[in-house]
């Protein structure tokens, strides 16, 4: 048994930098101190990740980001979540003998999204050039970095599924026929040199911005977009359905693409306003959440106590069944969030809420929806839907097969904020394109395969990502960012920490610290799709009182060992320019930095 005492938050005036890697947060305290700015230290930070971290995310993923402009003075939100490819409709993967799409392999991606992300963060908030933020990553796959245990335990397990179904995955992550063993040295020159040839051909223009340009022209128009079309179109690869099936995205789907600026879906609570992405993601649910709350004192409630975790997990179990129903990319479906946001809303839902836990998936029933709520509540509850118990991968105790996320803050003096949590592309979810050195995501799973839901399969819509960043003004001033990895979980794991820290006077560190726990009860985003009735997983930190009330009141209760689950970060300004940052012990994998 672990034990860990509340260590202090970190403090600076200069610069503060959170992510789930010790190397890649040093990274981005670097940018700053070599004159970048937050959106500096941000990039050059989530490219080192995808080197230190590759089990989590990749080259090939995805990413939304919100952040604050000190020169803008508004708070905006990055979507560098792509779109499914022209070619994938649900007649393709119905005729693929599919029923959902498969966790991984080609047909599980979309167009890759995060590269184009950074390079709009980096051109139009950012202060360096191409070379700057791409060196660090260049350097740690070029030389080398240790490999974490994680890391190692991941391509150890997937050896020979590798040598059989994907070689070239085989060829990158066991060079000599072996797993890189734990804190060894592993380079991926493969990877260097695709970014070193971006760097080139950035650098054939003359000025910061028209490098840039280059750089993403060479991804997605130029010499990456064609490797990646030339393995797709020829390539049959084994995925999660037992089969083997080719892709269907093309050079024409990456060139017709780009990153996009949007304003955040905001809630105001308690004297703070929660910036969050819109529907295409599960953003909306933390703000659905926070306005079924209102209704509870939790302030009056232990933040480790039986009643707050079932409040908390109760209204989270009723915003989550309206995700099911109501989400998805508002360029192709009518989202109602004016009407899930609203008082009227929340006091109506609210009385669902008793003391005791429901079993039962209850999505609110709107004038003007009903067949969109019976055709999802039909899939949902057909014999043929998937239970059972739900995976997250951030949790020691599980699978070391299943990919993740990263997070990362930056604050610097000058007040400029982002969070941004980069996924997909993770070493898990496709073969290694050859040439690259990287993969692609599998965010399509994310898609059903039923038609008429607002998250079905189309060509050019997003998925509905878990990816989920976030940041709150304090009475109206940017103040706080955070975040975390972990798919379902990211909303749940964040939305404690935000009421412990807004409701019961904890700093950073001690809001992060508290036991964690999460719902299972509504379905996956992720294949196989299941979910858990009643499902509640909780750490074994909360005390034998509190777990075996949770148990009394009807939760499904999982009890998951101490300090395993959760990777969350924070950064905060005060108003005086004083910085403050923290991250979780849990793991020994996150960092947080700051002079």
């Amino acid at each position: 048994m672990t034990a860990f005492t509340t260590r202090p938050e970190i403090l600076g005036t200069f610069g503060v930098v959170t992510s789930t890697h010790w190397i890649a947060s040093a990274v981005g305290m670097s940018i700053l101190e070599k004159g970048g700015n937050a959106f500096d230290a941000a990039v050059a930070t989530g490219f080192v990740l995808q080197i230190v971290e590759p089990h989590l995310c990749g080259p090939g993923g995805d990413m939304p980001a919100i952040l604050y402009s000190k020169k803008k003075d508004k708070v905006e939100v990055i979507c560098a979540q792509a779109p499914a490819p022209a070619g994938a409709t649900i007649e393709h993967y119905t005729r693929e003998g599919l029923k959902l799409i498969p966790g991984d392999g080609l047909l599980a991606t979309v167009i890759p999204g995060a590269f184009d992300g950074w390079m709009l963060m980096l051109r139009d908030y950012g202060r360096l050039t191409v070379r700057d933020v791409l060196e660090p990553a260049i350097h740690y796959a070029e030389k080398g970095h240790p490999v974490l245990p994680r890391v190692s335990a991941t391509i150890a397990g997937l050896a020979e599924f590798y040598r059989k179904e994907w070689p070239t995955s085989y060829e990158t992550w066991l060079p000599g026929g072996a797993a890189p063993e734990p804190w060894s040295n592993f380079k991926n020159p493969v990877l260097a040199e695709t970014w070193k040839r971006i760097v080139a051909e950035a650098e054939s223009k003359s000025d910061r911005e028209s490098q840039i340009e280059a750089a993403r022209d060479a991804y997605y128009r130029g010499f990456v977009a064609e490797a990646i079309d030339s393995y797709v179109s020829k390539t049959e690869v084994m995925d999660a359905s037992g089969e083997r099936h080719k892709g269907v995205l093309t050079a024409d789907d990456m060139a017709n693409w780009r990153a996009t600026i949007e304003a955040p879906q905001t809630y105001d609570y308690h004297g703070w306003t929660v910036a969050k992405i819109g529907p295409w993601g599960q953003g909306p649910v933390f703000l659905q959440t926070l306005a079924l709350l209102k209704g509870f004192d939790l302030a009056g409630m232990d933040p480790a106590g039986a009643d707050f975790v079932h409040a908390v997990t109760e209204a989270m179990k009723l915003a989550f069944a309206d995700r099911e129903v109501y989400y998805g990319d508002p360029n192709f479906t009518n989202v109602p969030l004016e009407t899930l946001l609203s008082d009227a809303y929340a006091d109506e839902r609210r009385r669902l809420i008793s003391p005791e836990a429901s079993l039962a998936l209850r999505p609110g029933k709107l004038a003007g929806f009903e067949d969109q709520y019976d055709l999802t509540m039909t899939m949902l509850e057909a014999p043929e839907a998937k239970s059972g118990a739900v995976y997250e991968p951030t949790m020691s105790h599980l699978t070391e097969k299943r990919g993740d996320t990263v997070h990362i803050d930056v604050i610097d003096r000058e007040g400029n904020m982002v969070s941004v949590t980069p996924s997909g592309g993770w070493l898990q979810s496709s073969p290694i394109v050859p040439g690259l050195g990287f993969c692609l995501n599998s965010r399509a799973q994310m898609f059903w395969l039923q038609p008429g839901l607002p998250s079905s399969l189309a060509p050019g819509k997003r998925p509905r990502t878990t990816l989920t960043p976030t940041m709150a003004l304090h009475e109206g001033r940017p103040t706080l960012a955070f975040g975390t990895p972990g798919g379902d979980q990211q909303e749940q794991w964040q939305l404690s920490f935000f009421l412990r820290y807004v409701h019961h006077g904890l700093n950073l560190q001690e809001a992060i610290d508290k036991p964690l726990f999460h719902s299972t009860h509504f379905p996956s985003s992720f294949y196989p799709r299941t979910r858990e009735p009643g499902g509640l997983t909780a750490e074994a930190n909360f005390s034998a009182d509190v777990l075996d009330t949770l148990r009394k009141k009807g939760h499904q209760l999982t009890v998951a060992p101490e300090w395993t689950v959760g990777r969350l970060t924070a950064a905060r300004r005060d108003a005086d320019g004083l910085l403050r940052a923290a991250a979780t012990p849990r793991l020994m994998q996150a960092y947080a930095v700051g002079r």
